[in-house]
This record gives C-alpha cells, sequence and structure tokens, in this order.
C-alpha cells in the first residue's frame, strides 16, 4: 500500500486500479471546544502512518434540500475532524516521491470543492470519488470539506465567526501548495474548482488576493453568480435573529454560550431559522453564506473581474439547461402559476433577479410560444441566477482577447416524471463517473452506454483543461474558446 509524508504525518492509502485513493487527511485542526467558530488552525499531528483508506467525517448539517433531485444520503458527520481533504493519483505519479522508484513529472492538479448551498455536502461522499477523474486525465484530483451552515457562515467576527468557510478554502489550497508534490502534483499548476456552491467559492478564490496566487486555472460549473455576497448589515441581522432562535444573548459572551451548545442544537436552529426566512420561489439563498468585505469575499466578483484579477489564469464555466427545476419542480408554490402570479413573484425578487425582471419575463414569454407561466418563470430565473454571470464573465475577456470555455450541459432523464429536465447538478455522475452511487435520484434516471459515452467526454474535456488548460485533446470534440457575436462557441454536452 502507497505511503506518502505529508508535513503532519505519513498517511497510507490504497491502490485502486491504476490510481492510489488517500481519503479522510486532516488538512487542519478540528475545529471543536474553543476552535468552534476559529479559524482553521494548523493540525497537531500525529505518530506513526495513518491510515486513509476511508473517508473522514463530513462536517455536522441537517438533509440537503435537493433531496428529492440527488436522492437521500445517511448521516456520516462529526464536528471531531470534519476539517480533511481526500486525494487520488496516478500509480504512476508516485515514482519518484518516495512512494515508488523512478522518476515522473509532477502532474497537473484540480482541487474540486462540493455543492450544497453553503449548508450540506461533503467531499468525502462517493459522488465526489476523483478515482476515475484522476485515471482519464492522468491528473491529481483534491475533494475537501469545508465548515458549512451556521458553523461555516455565521457573522459574528467579534467571537472569531468570519467566513468560516472561506478560510477552510483558503487553508485547503494552502495544504496543497505545501504537501501535493509528496502525491505527486505540482504545486503550481493547480485548478480550483467545484460546482454551485462550490463554483462561487473557486470564483473567489480565484480572484481574492489572498488565495489568487495558489490557482493557475478555475472551472465553475452551475455556479449561482447571480446571488450577490451577503451585505455586512443583512448578515448581522441573520446572525442576531440566529442567537435569538437560540436563546442566547449577545451582549453576555456570545462565543462562550455557542460553544457550549451542542451540535445538534446548533443545526436544529439554523433549520427553524430558515423555516422563519422562507424564502420565495426562485430566491436560492440559505439562511446564510459568504460576507462581502470580509475573509475570501473581500469585494464582488464584478469588480474584481474588471479590475483583472482573473487575467493570465485559464478559466471554464458552465451550466446544465434548466438548473432552477431542481428549486422549483416540487415546489408547491408553482402549482397552477398564473401569468399574474410569476409577474408578483418576480417583482417581490427584483434585489435577487434585477428590477427589469418582470419586464424581462414578458421578453421570455414571447420566445416560447404557448409555454406555461412556470416554465418561463423557471427559464427566467435559472439564466438570472446561473447563467448570465459566467457569460458576462467570458464575454468581458473576450473583449481584453483572453480564452474562455464555456459548456451547457443538456442531457435529461429518460422517462423524466418530475419534469426537471437538465437539472441543478445532473452532470456530476457524468464528471466524476459515478453513475452508480445515484441509485434513486430522478435526476440521472436510467444510464446506458450512450451516458456512459457522454460522460467520458464531458469528464475527459475538464480534465484536459486540468492539464492544459485548454479542454481540446485526443479523441475529443473540438471546443474553441467563447467568441462574442452570433456564434459564441458555447459547447453543448448532450442533446442538441
Amino acid at each position: 500500500m502507497p505511503v506518502v509524508n505529508t508535513g503532519s504525518g505519513p498517511v497510507r492509502g490504497v491502490e485502486e486500479g491504476p490510481v492510489a485513493a488517500f481519503r479522510g487527511v486532516p488538512y487542519a485542526a478540528s475545529p471543536v471546544g474553543e476552535l468552534r467558530f476559529a479559524a482553521p488552525q494548523p493540525h497537531p499531528g500525529w505518530s506513526g502512518v495513518r491510515d486513509a483508506a476511508r473517508p473522514g467525517p463530513a462536517v455536522p448539517q441537517e438533509h440537503s434540500r435537493l433531496e428529492a433531485v440527488m436522492g437521500a444520503r445517511p448521516p456520516d458527520w462529526d464536528e471531531d475532524g470534519c476539517l480533511n481533504l481526500n486525494v487520488w493519483t496516478p500509480l504512476t505519479a508516485l515514482a519518484g516521491t518516495g512512494a515508488g522508484a523512478g522518476a515522473a513529472e509532477p502532474r497537473p492538479v484540480l482541487v474540486w470543492f462540493h455543492g450544497g448551498g453553503w449548508s450540506s455536502g461533503s467531499g468525502g461522499w462517493d459522488w465526489y470519488d476523483g478515482g476515475r477523474l484522476a485515471a482519464l486525465g492522468g491528473i491529481v484530483v483534491v475533494t475537501a470539506n469545508y465548515r458549512i451552515g451556521p458553523l461555516g457562515y455565521l457573522h459574528l467576527p467579534s467571537i472569531g465567526a468570519d467566513n468560516l468557510g472561506p478560510q477552510d478554502q483558503g487553508a485547503v489550497l494552502r495544504w496543497v501548495r505545501d504537501n501535493i508534490a509528496a502525491f505527486g502534483g505540482d504545486p503550481g499548476l493547480v485548478t480550483v474548482g467545484g460546482q454551485s456552491a462550490g463554483a462561487y467559492s473557486s470564483l473567489h478564490l480565484a480572484i481574492d488576493p489572498g488565495t489568487s496566487g495558489l490557482v493557475r486555472r478555475m472551472i465553475v460549473q452551475s455556479g449561482p453568480l447571480g446571488l450577490a455576497p451577503q451585505d455586512p448589515v443583512d448578515a448581522d441581522g441573520s446572525a442576531a435573529a440566529y442567537l435569538r432562535v437560540l436563546g442566547v444573548d449577545r451582549a453576555d459572551d456570545p462565543g462562550r454560550a455557542l460553544r457550549a451548545l451542542s451540535i445538534e442544537e446548533l443545526l436544529d436552529a439554523y433549520q427553524r431559522l430558515a423555516a422563519v426566512l422562507d424564502r420565495p420561489p426562485g430566491d436560492i439563498a440559505p439562511p446564510m453564506w459568504p460576507v462581502l468585505g470580509h475573509p475570501g469575499t473581500p469585494r464582488t466578483w464584478q469588480q474584481a473581474v474588471a479590475d483583472g484579477a482573473l487575467d493570465g489564469k485559464d478559466v471554464l464555466i458552465g451550466t446544465v439547461a434548466d438548473e432552477m427545476t431542481a428549486f422549483l419542480a416540487f415546489d408547491p408554490r408553482m402549482r397552477d402559476l398564473t401569468r399574474d402570479g410569476a409577474l408578483g413573484l418576480l417583482a417581490g425578487l427584483t434585489g435577487r433577479l434585477g428590477p427589469d425582471a418582470p419586464a424581462a419575463y414578458e421578453r421570455y414569454e414571447a420566445e416560447r410560444p404557448g409555454a406555461a407561466p412556470d416554465r418561463v418563470y423557471t427559464d427566467l430565473a435559472t439564466d438570472r441566477v446561473f447563467r448570465d454571470g459566467g457569460t458576462r464573465i467570458a464575454a468581458h475577456r473576450a473583449a481584453q482577447g483572453a480564452a474562455s470555455y464555456l459548456y451547457r450541459f443538456t442531457r435529461r432523464p429518460d422517462p423524466d416524471e418530475h419534469g426537471l429536465r437538465a437539472t441543478h447538478c445532473c452532470e456530476l455522475p457524468f464528471l466524476f463517473g459515478t453513475f452508480e452511487t445515484y441509485p434513486d435520484a430522478p435526476m440521472l434516471g436510467p444510464v446506458g452506454d450512450r451516458d456512459r459515452t457522454l460522460g467520458r467526454a464531458f469528464g475527459g474535456a475538464l480534465a484536459a483543461f486540468v492539464a492544459t488548460g485548454s479542454p481540446n485533446g485526443d479523441g475529443l470534440a473540438q471546443w474553441r474558446p467563447y467568441g462574442p457575436g452570433p456564434d459564441t462557441n458555447v459547447m453543448c454536452f448532450g442533446l442538441p
């Protein structure tokens, strides 16, 4: 079994076909006791060789709000030991690192962050097993946990709770910088990527001055770029409401009180806060998410991109065709939605979807003759929340003469009894080749040979981008950079 030395101690992985897997490797100290609501701290290390055959615990969390789309998962969390990551590396890449004989060129690295609306998910779940992707592209794949929900996004800087999720992600990138060479990876050739909340995080890691120097390339999959970072005033109000639900006096050492509560009490209060907020259809914001002007999110991505924060980096961005059905298809408020009802909802969402959303509805309606109001509403929300931001980034870069690669994933399940079409998260099993880990996922449905071929094409293109900065390679479809004008060169994966 392969053994690799890290800065905290040696770890023993397992061979799985052409790759070695190292799971549940700590990258920071457990955020327990006095370290709950504190910035990530160095791990104290261990003596002897640490077994890294199995994933570590997830960060404490409640069930995902997208279980009806992706399928349910049994709880596997524990606050103690949750700040861990996973590494998959080609066996040939370990040659010359101390785990094998001979010499090998260091491999490009993908550091990939899971989604889950800043409230759920884990890099250790088999959904995101990076072994197939590592083998497909000859790259090193890293997935990681980061604090979510109130543990990661409660805004109480006075006690240390200050964008802790983004701080954890920055700690992951620094761990990669310091340790990935021992796994055969190149610390100077790192792509940061992710899906949904993880994609949002990846963009901000690529543009934040504190971490941008650690990132060469960026992959943004279905990033909700239309959702602005939380305003500090609003975040302070959310924190105050959370403390009220818990019965904690903000004026009387709230840090000590929060650290004394059980994790179950903290999670239950977060769920109750979400129920009180009762977001309208189309508003996907959780109770807490990254706060503007604080660690990891010092400025908006729009300002950062305009200022050239992505200059010199390779960029790949994509969405699925029908992102918002995951959030709306099971919402009873969307049933029998009338045109007036849709316009009323949009008028109440001008802060999220833009002040012109009601007028835009009429344009979308005209472009979809005969479409029901819920379909028009869903398509408009999909573009405003997920698609428009990526297009704006690509258009800005194209005007500067910089290449960006855009895709649209259109494969839908058959049968599709819930009308999900190509919904949010549906591309994940195709990227990682982990179809068997979604046995009851309505977003996927039955899988055939054409789907596996699609997965190899999609995963192969993204792996090629990690390796070279271009998604083109042997056996892959020609994919040209995004360009303004009638032929924008958006690659389609799935149905035309």
